[in-house]
């Protein structure tokens, strides 16, 4: 990809907000064809409309929304500040996908979490194997954020890192830390293998749970599921239902190397309502967690969300449910494909792979209901470039999502921004009302439709 295939023009790292971090600045040429923000008023009385506008969807349904006022920017979003460990001190920020971070409040206090997919130095990716999952805390979304304080557990060891295929040694009788599907193994090809993907951080019921990914270059890839017999930073042991398999069946799926029988569910996260719990997994799957959270209730032939798919369907990933109002927003990632239509007009859409089409971002989209079950509204484009997120609020009730900037393919891995991705970035979101239902990543044009 190119800034002349596109007509957009190179993102700097900015300031962030109160000196948080940095930020995104619109592309040149976006920000000038964006139009003014104006006050949002109501068509119908022309009184002043107490919460933004959705926006007319893009026809036919899968078409991706692309104005730049859905993209992270200098004015909505920041990079976390986290706190450097040796391998980031080059880049000067940590290197990571799949970012995702929460607010909990634990004993009266906000408690900010940040993780994400790491990378170990020399590699220049999250394979094929990586060194685990690190956690970070702050007392609130600006910092100062801290890695996790996991030195009373493990004396000497790198600070922050709370689960790794390195602990394997761990494991006792009746206590597994690191089971061995997802222990490191070596072949030919790629020499050593396994690595952990998009954690997620929780604290449900006055315990800390971490729901994670063994990648693609593991024994098995899939979802699992930590529990911390601790504080936030640990010491974490696997759950009884993950140790043998990830969650759900195995089925056909991923890069061609990995061997049959070994590829599952991927991307699982938690969700949380009341004293209930479930697990969300691509493919539109999701389960109820037995109410001792070692396991979820139904093991094979997973339920389903009721959604509203494309047609045809393209690969989901980064399933993920937050519930806002009343509303259940079901979010996942996508991959915004650019094609060329019979006319010579130009085409970005949530398609299926084929000839011609071109990765260009990796998007956020949602779907809106009244059940966690569904049936799902169609879905729209709530971030450009924000795929493989989370949504939180803040301790003071503020709306947020997170995003990484892809740089597997597309917008993100052209050499003049790569060194722009994969970063811990937060960006602020706004409700549309209780009518309307949506959560979008904070506009300027939010007053109307947002075009010329």
């Amino acid at each position: 990809m190119t800034d002349a295939e596109y007509g957009l023009h190179r993102r700097s790292l900015l300031a962030g907000a109160a000196g948080a971090g940095a930020a995104f600045a619109l592309p040149a040429s976006a920000a000038q064809a964006a139009p003014a923000a104006g006050p949002a008023t109501s068509p119908a009385a022309g009184a002043p409309r107490r919460h933004p506008r959705n926006w007319p969807d893009p026809e036919p349904y899968g078409v991706a929304d692309t104005r730049v006022d859905l993209w992270p920017r200098e004015d909505n979003s920041f990079v976390l500040p986290l706190e450097l460990r040796p391998r980031d001190e080059e880049r000067g920020t940590v290197w990571m996908r799949d970012t995702y971070v929460n607010c909990f409040v634990v004993d009266g206090r906000p408690v900010y979490v940040a993780t994400g997919t790491s990378r170990v130095p020399g590699l220049d990716a999250a394979g094929p194997w990586n060194d685990g999952i690190f956690v970070w805390l702050a007392p609130s979304l600006e910092g100062p954020w801290r890695l996790a304080d996991t030195t009373g557990i493990r004396p000497g060891a790198e600070r922050g890192k709370v689960w790794s295929p390195e602990f394997a040694g761990e494991n006792r009788p009746g206590r597994t830390v690191v089971a061995p599907w997802q222990e490191y193994w070596h072949d030919e090809r790629f020499g050593k293998r396994g690595q952990a993907w998009a954690p997620e951080l929780h604290h449900f019921r006055g315990t800390w749970y971490i729901v994670a990914c063994m990648g693609d270059h593991s024994r098995k890839v899939g979802s699992f599921m930590l529990v911390s017999e601790g504080g936030v930073e640990g010491p974490y042991r696997l759950i009884e239902g993950n140790l043998e398999k990830p969650f759900g069946d195995s089925f056909i799926g991923g890069p061609k190397f990995i061997e049959p029988g070994a590829y599952h569910h991927i991307d699982g996260g938690l969700f949380t309502e009341g004293d209930d719990a479930w697990l969300v997994l691509h493919n539109d799957l999701y389960a109820k967690f037995r109410d001792d959270m070692e396991d979820i209730v139904t093991t094979t032939d997973l339920p389903r969300f009721r959604q509203t798919p494309y047609s045809p369907e393209p690969y989901l990933e980064g399933a993920y449910v937050f519930k806002y109002r009343g509303k259940y927003h079901l979010v996942h990632a996508v991959w915004d494909r650019t094609s060329v239509n019979a006319d010579g007009t130009v085409r970005q859409a949530y398609d299926v792979p084929a000839a011609g089409r071109v990765q260009y971002q990796y998007d956020a989209i949602v779907a809106v209901a009244d059940r966690f079950e569904g049936p799902y509204s169609k879905r729209y484009t709530a971030g450009v470039g924000a795929g493989h997120n989370n949504f939180f609020v803040d301790h003071r009730g503020g709306l947020w999502a997170t995003y990484f900037l892809n740089p597997a393919a597309g917008y993100w891995s052209d050499a003049s921004r790569v060194a722009e991705s994969a970063v811990p970035g937060v960006v602020r979101l706004e409700w549309t009302g209780p009518s309307d239902g949506r959560l979008y990543v904070e506009r300027r044009s939010r007053g109307h439709d947002g075009r010329d």
